[in-house]
């Protein structure tokens, strides 16, 4: 039987229901009233669809191979028809299938590799600017030395080394990424631990960890979230590059970067091969920015007045 003191009120529960709801409206009214919010949202939500269902929105096997039908060009040019919407490859394979399977290609590779970044630079971040002393001049001096060595440098170096794969990508793209969570991050950190909330913490015998977690991870969150929409971006960018120069994403898994580095080779015959990829690539990076643009918005504390 629960006791009236343990029995949450109704009044308080309805209270913070209408709270939530009131957030979720104000967020939706922030995405109506931001067209580049909107259209980013847009994009990506029929991204991320056909990333979900691309067994069941692709007309074809994307590795089926149609050798009577190599090269074909896109339904709206001479030779062409709407058995292959956009065409096929040098193989005969579909190219509306095989850029639909390369979502998730490009997906995967994005998000996981921003968890990888992210884990990384919000961990030293937060340690870094809320310890400071020699801890937090060991981290940006490690900070340093990673911003010291291109990205791209770094990356071709290590997947020479340990060879490619989607699961090597992921590593690498995430390790060369972290230092700009970190550095913002540890910006925050060294004002918000002035502050009276975590000076009270402190006063009242709390941990250092509960601390971190509990007090100033919270009020990171959102540039965390907003840096990391930018991050996903320039990530699928670097692995379309890497996939583009044979170190990234290897055949038979298909990626956008993949089917570019195909195309080149016929962009005199058959321009279609990389552009439309070269589309895709475009279309979502810049979906994924647009929806940090929102993100933004709603994190903002002047929005609040919209």
């Amino acid at each position: 039987m629960i006791s009236s003191e343990q029995a949450v009120p109704a009044s308080r529960l309805i209270k913070e229901n209408k709270k939530e709801n009131h957030r979720i409206f104000f967020w939706f009214r922030l995405l109506l009233k931001s067209k580049t919010g909107t259209i980013g949202f847009v994009i990506m939500s029929i991204v991320i669809f056909t990333a979900l269902f691309a067994p069941w929105l692709a007309p074809y096997d994307p590795s089926e191979q149609h050798i009577t039908d190599m090269l074909a060009p896109p339904f709206w040019l001479d030779g062409g028809s709407m058995q292959y919407v956009l065409g096929t490859d040098n193989l005969g394979r579909d190219l509306l299938s095989r850029i639909i399977y390369g979502s998730q290609v490009s997906l995967v590779v994005g998000l996981f590799a921003i968890i990888v970044a992210g884990a990384i630079g919000l961990s030293i971040g937060l340690i870094s600017g809320y310890y400071g002393g020699w801890l937090d001049n060991v981290f940006m001096r490690l900070v340093d030395s990673f911003l010291a060595i291109p990205n791209i440098l770094f990356t071709l170096v290590i997947l020479k080394v340990t060879g490619p794969g989607m699961f090597t990508l992921i590593v690498v793209l995430g390790v060369t990424n972290w230092v700009v969570y970190a550095r913002v991050i540890r910006s925050e950190v060294l004002s918000l631990k002035e502050r009276e909330f975590v000076r009270a913490a402190k006063s009242i015998g709390v941990r250092d960890g509960m601390i971190m977690i509990r007090h100033l991870l919270p009020n990171v969150f959102s540039s965390f979230c907003v840096l990391g929409t930018l991050s996903m971006a320039t990530t699928i960018i670097s692995e379309a590059s890497l996939s583009f120069l044979g170190l990234g994403i290897q055949p038979p898994t298909i990626s956008w970067g993949g089917m570019l580095s195909t195309g080149r080779e016929y962009l005199a015959t058959n321009w279609g091969l990389a552009t439309f990829p070269g589309i895709a690539i475009t279309i979502t990076t810049l979906g994924i920015i647009f929806l940090g643009d929102w993100l933004r918005d709603i994190f903002d504390p002047r929005s609040q007045d919209i």
